[in-house]
């Protein structure tokens, strides 16, 4: 019993090293990732004629982000808003982005933007954090609301496209179970994300169960307690598959 206990504390103590690694990565890379955005992107804004606006890229929490607030300019006319906006979502690396004071799509009449980075951003944000779930249940932890409302930023680029919600557990039970609960716990992220914009029909949820393990770890490893988003097909929508902001 006690080899046991001990097996338990040393997984646990396992999986909190994995995540405190991630978490320390992701912020000493995020930063520099944001810094060099946040250059260029007022170099854009100058060169599109929106000097007084500014772009943060910074989330709700605090975290460094892809996914960058417009802020200033309101004095500014609708179409140099427009012009603002796409300047800055034409920066290789930048996600989503939206006005402070603004709503998130622009009708235009220009030729619709490919999808930018939207599987690359959605997996930057899972490297340090993790959609939690009440134990042994497919409920979203309420803690994790707020990383939900980013990853549902993160995918309105991909708007359009066929996005697969995988979810997966750990080897720490019948596979049987372990299977349904991984479906169970994709379609509970698939129903908020529809709650949050995200429409229905570009939203496949599915269960892995156990059954692909994160390379390195032990299957019965509960780091494997995972979500995971890749974009299946790419048919944007038009006009405007990006995400940038419009009209006020």
């Amino acid at each position: 019993m006690a080899i046991l206990r001990n097996l338990h504390v040393a997984i646990a103590l396992g999986a909190l090293a994995v995540a405190a690694l991630a978490f320390a990565g992701g912020q000493i890379t995020a930063p520099g990732i944001a810094e060099a955005l946040d250059d260029r992107a007022e170099l854009a804004i100058a060169e599109a004629g929106g000097a007084p606006v500014t772009a943060r890229f910074v989330s709700g929490n605090g975290f460094p982000s892809r996914h960058p607030v417009l802020s200033g300019g309101q004095e500014l006319d609708e179409a140099t808003r427009d012009k603002v906006a796409k300047a800055v979502a034409a920066i290789p690396g930048v996600g989503g982005i939206r006005w402070a004071d603004g709503t998130a799509f622009v009708q235009s009449t220009a030729a619709p933007l490919e999808p930018l980075h939207c599987e690359e951003d959605v997996a930057a944000l899972l490297r340090a954090r993790t959609i939690r779930f009440e134990e042994g249940s497919a409920r979203i932890d309420a803690a994790s609301g707020e990383l939900v409302d980013e990853v549902a930023d993160a995918l309105r680029p991909c708007l359009g496209s066929i996005i697969a919600i995988t979810g997966h557990t750990d080897a720490s039970g019948p596979e049987a179970g372990n299977l349904a609960l991984s479906r169970e716990r994709a379609q509970a992220v698939r129903s908020a994300l529809m709650a949050r914009g995200i429409p229905a029909d570009g939203l496949h949820a599915r269960g892995r169960g156990s059954r692909s393990p994160v390379e390195g770890l032990e299957p019965t490893d509960p780091a494997n307690r995972r979500i995971e988003f890749s974009v299946v097909a790419t048919e944007p929508i038009r006009p405007t598959p990006v995400d940038t902001p419009g009209p006020r």
